[in-house]
């Protein structure tokens, strides 16, 4: 258990996330949207059980809303050039899989003019907020332990590779 315990420190050490919504979730306790957005409006920084923002703005270009979350994980942790990282783009799901990857070209984009080179990565709903529309980035700064456990065999319901 110390040795899970310690990877999973450095994990956490090395992984920074920020998300955003065009809209809320309705959480079936409540039965209403956690929070309302207009049209033309977006939450920057929500959180994954359907917290609003830290930012309210109008809705911007996929390529300006990665260059505000990845700027914001980029210099939080701070990363830098090259380093090696498992990018995950992740659904908050209600957002289609193919501007799911739009999203990942425009981070690809973004991180290969900082010199950070994306080794591994995960596009799709994997962690949602219901039926929310929107999207996280997830970087994890990846060191050689790190990239061999994350190539093992998988067989879950949400993750298969290496069988």
């Amino acid at each position: 258990m110390e040795e899970v315990k310690k990877l999973c420190e450095r994990v956490n050490a090395n992984v920074r996330s920020m998300g955003m919504a065009l809209t809320s979730c309705t959480v079936p306790a409540a039965g209403k949207p956690t929070f309302e957005l207009g049209p033309d409006e977006m939450e920057i920084g929500i959180g994954i059980h359907g917290e609003p923002g830290r930012q309210r703005m109008k809705v911007k270009t996929a390529r300006e809303i990665v260059e505000m979350l990845a700027t914001a994980v980029v210099e939080d942790l701070p990363f830098k050039a090259g380093d090696e990282v498992l990018a995950f783009v992740n659904g908050m799901g209600g957002t289609p899989l193919s501007e799911l990857y739009i999203v990942y070209n425009d981070l690809s984009d973004f991180l290969e003019k900082k010199g950070i080179k994306i080794v591994r990565n995960l596009v799709g709903n994997y962690i949602t907020s219901l039926e929310m529309q929107g999207c996280s980035i997830t970087l994890l700064r990846l060191d050689e332990e790190m990239k061999r456990l994350w190539d093992a065999p998988v067989c879950t319901p949400g993750l298969r590779w290496g069988m």
